[in-house]
């Protein structure tokens, strides 16, 4: 398979993300709003010299720059609102739905694509799987939150903003480091008004600078590349493998072996990605 191949491009968005979580442990000690927005902007200096090379490339429509504002700072602003109202574990799943969500809805967004039986089973064969790595097979606590809605519209607004990038007109992949500029500033913004102060070490700086380079700079930016060349229905069926990576990064950052549950997790997502592929994947 080709380096610049779609599913590649869409498996190197997933691998930096599956860095986030712990990342994001790293760095729990940092308001939310304050390390989203101080790692989104850290992200869209990736554009920076493309985009001094050549000012068009952050030249788009204001409707494309708000559509890239409700997929990056929409998404994040909805996730922490979950995070704050709900149970983290469950949340988190809910959240998850978003590859199902592209895998339904891409033929709702894109015209000329279809949704069959067996995509569909693979859809929500790769949701089990993430839903297994995520909770490790254990019951999950807690009942009704209201936290649970934003994190339902969280996994709506990026499913419906990977979707809607390919109706809107073409852009290039640079001006992602438009929309995280933007989004970067409105989460600061949030901090602002509902965060306190932030004190911030040497070591902090550095785990900063892999988030904001990696899971939340450069991952969009392959994402973004992935799409306009691939089928989103199969790279909605890869992404399931994101909470699976990320739950077995953190048990390696903490010293810990994965379980049963995980080598369940990984033949359910593989097996939905493999049900997935079939010749009528590609678009018509």
């Amino acid at each position: 398979m080709k380096p610049h191949h779609p599913n590649n491009l869409a498996l190197g968005a997933i691998v930096l993300w599956a860095s986030l979580a712990t990342l994001g442990v790293r760095l729990s000690h940092l308001p939310p709003f304050w390390l989203t927005g101080v790692a989104l902007l850290l992200g869209s200096v990736i554009a920076l010299p493309l985009s001094l090379w050549n000012p068009r490339q952050w030249r788009v429509p204001l409707s494309t720059l708000l559509l890239g504002v409700y997929g990056l700072f929409g998404f994040h602003f909805l996730l922490f609102i979950a995070l704050r109202h709900a149970p983290p574990v469950q949340a988190n799943l809910v959240n998850y739905l978003w590859p199902l969500g592209m895998v339904v809805m891409a033929p709702l967004f894109l015209p000329g694509l279809k949704l069959s039986t067996r995509q569909l089973l693979a859809a929500l064969m790769g949701f089990a799987g993430a839903a297994l790595a995520i909770t490790g097979g254990r019951a999950l606590d807690g009942g009704l939150a209201w936290g649970y809605l934003p994190a339902l519209a969280s996994a709506f607004v990026w499913a419906s903003y990977s979707l809607l990038t390919q109706r809107v007109p073409p852009f290039p992949t640079a001006a992602i480091g438009l929309f995280a500029w933007v989004s970067g500033l409105l989460s600061l913004a949030c901090h602002a008004w509902l965060e306190p102060t932030v004190s911030l070490s040497a070591q902090d700086g550095l785990w900063l600078l892999c988030m904001g380079l990696g899971p939340l700079g450069a991952a969009f930016f392959l994402w973004d590349a992935a799409l306009k060349r691939g089928d989103p229905r199969q790279i909605g069926l890869l992404s399931f493998l994101t909470p699976l990576l990320s739950t077995v990064l953190l048990l390696w950052s903490r010293g810990e072996s994965p379980n049963a549950s995980i080598g369940l997790a990984t033949a359910l997502i593989v097996g939905a990605a493999w049900l997935g592929r079939t010749p009528k994947m590609s678009k018509s």
